[in-house]
């Protein structure tokens, strides 16, 4: 999650501006850029329990001894609640999951260096405290009791709304960390075509990426229990969003998606007013109940964007939300796998031929079985193995045509490499988690922290 917003801004007089703050984010090819971000657990070496907030080997621990590397303190009431270095910045998931929302880079040279580098940097800090970092979609032995919630005051109110609209939400914020990347667009219909793409395929992201079998110490039943958590969380905010592969689909539709999302708060003096369940819609007729006779701005709406959080997420630009966390080279091939498709015109013809023909029906089986089945999942006659197959070979063919070379003369290919060796073993990392666990831990979680730590 980001940054506390600023707060403030102009007042929105009309409609347009919703739809305008969205077409804000139209750029020339020249300009795209990705962003990473990537959710950790933090736990302490000795118990394998998660790290809590205050104490000696804390996140506040962690957060003040980042400031040595630059990294500039966001403080919420007396507690730092995130960190600022240039264009990036760390966050606090809910249950103290430590998140990097990396800088707008060029190339996934650079995202893969930001990646590595900030690994780095909390393990130098982390280490001497005794606490150790893994990447994973879901907790694999923690329980709600074992989390403890992070001092932000938008946590406290989804806290308390969250149990009105489904039974995982709770888990959703503790307990689950994702990869996603977010991607530019150059047009308005650049924007359509992406987003449908990229939210059809997001389910065999999902089944590709799956990094979550386990729960509480036993097997979940899934292969990302972490993406199936999203299915009961909230059916006001999440999902596959039908209304994307109509025509017609644009700006001023999503806005119209978004003014129905209900809110969760106003941002007003440093502070978080619980707007739980009330309306855009009466808060830009100056009837919101939490802040009656107020008109919002757009820094309001741009506060409301972060609320809804479908598989794939319009802000100014595209965010792809269907992947559990994982290993360094996961982190780096997620990017790789979505600016491969997206941003090369005859790799993203190519994934719109693969799934044009998909109906809505289609990509609800999708989003509903792969958490379970992942890449064993059936669909139209044949695993979905074969298709990721395809789908990662377009992305391939995407980047090599980007042909952007780091310094040795290697081109974006290579940070498929995590996705090339499932494909091979005809596995995700949920399935080699599983074997091993099954054999040669027998049944133990130490060598899962272990062997997956960064």
């Amino acid at each position: 999650m980001s940054a506390p917003p600023s707060g403030g801004g102009a007042p929105i007089e009309n409609r347009r501006q919703l739809i305008e703050y969205f077409a804000a984010g139209n750029k020339p090819p020249a300009a795209w850029r990705m962003g990473t971000e990537h959710e950790k657990f933090g736990f302490d070496k000795a118990t394998l329990k998660p790290v809590a907030y205050d104490g000696p080997n804390g996140v506040r621990a962690l957060l003040e001894g980042l400031t040595r590397f630059g990294w500039k303190p966001v403080v919420e009431g007396n507690s730092p609640i995130a960190l600022l270095r240039g264009k990036a910045n760390i966050t606090l998931e809910p249950g103290g999951q430590l998140e990097l929302s990396g800088a707008p880079l060029e190339t996934l040279h650079e995202t893969a260096d930001e990646t590595a580098n900030h690994l780095a940097e909390v393990k130098a800090v982390a280490a001497p405290l005794g606490v150790g970092h893994i990447g994973l979609g879901f907790a694999p032995t923690w329980t709600r009791e074992d989390m403890s919630w992070m001092p932000k005051g938008r946590y406290r109110i989804m806290h308390e709304y969250m149990p009105k609209r489904g039974k995982l939400g709770l888990d959703m914020m503790l307990r689950t960390c994702t990869v996603q990347t977010n991607l530019d667009f150059a047009s308005e219909a650049d924007m359509v075509k992406k987003f449908r793409v990229s939210l059809a395929l997001q389910p065999l992201a999902t089944a590709l990426f799956a990094m979550s079998p386990f729960k509480e110490g036993a097997e979940a039943g899934f292969k990302s229990y972490r993406s199936h958590i999203w299915t009961d969380t909230d059916p006001d905010r999440c999902g596959m969003l039908p209304f994307v592969f109509e025509d017609g689909f644009g700006f001023e539709r999503y806005a119209d998606y978004m003014l129905d999302v209900p809110m969760y708060f106003v941002y007003r003096d440093g502070k978080y007013i619980d707007a739980s369940g009330q309306s855009f819609r009466k808060f830009l007729d100056g009837k919101l109940a939490a802040r009656p006779g107020e008109i919002p701005t757009v820094n309001d709406w741009s506060d409301h964007v972060t609320t809804a959080f479908p598989e794939v997420r319009l802000k100014r630009y595209l965010e792809m939300r269907g992947a559990d966390s994982g290993p360094f080279a996961a982190l780096v091939a997620l990017p790789a796998l979505w600016v491969g498709l997206l941003y090369d015109t005859t790799a993203l013809d190519a994934a719109w031929d693969l799934v044009k023909g998909w109906s809505v029906a289609d990509h609800a089986f999708l989003r509903a079985e792969t958490p379970r089945t992942g890449l064993a999942t059936p669909f139209k006659g044949r695993p979905l193995l074969e298709l990721a197959r395809e789908m990662v070979d377009i992305a391939e063919a995407g980047l090599r045509a980007r042909a952007r070379l780091d310094a040795r003369g290697r081109d974006e290919t290579m940070h498929l490499f995590a996705l090339r060796q499932s494909l091979d073993a005809g596995e995700a990392p949920a399935d080699a988690l599983l074997r091993r666990w099954r054999g040669e831990w027998r049944g133990d979680f130490a060598p899962l922290f272990r062997d997956y730590a960064y």
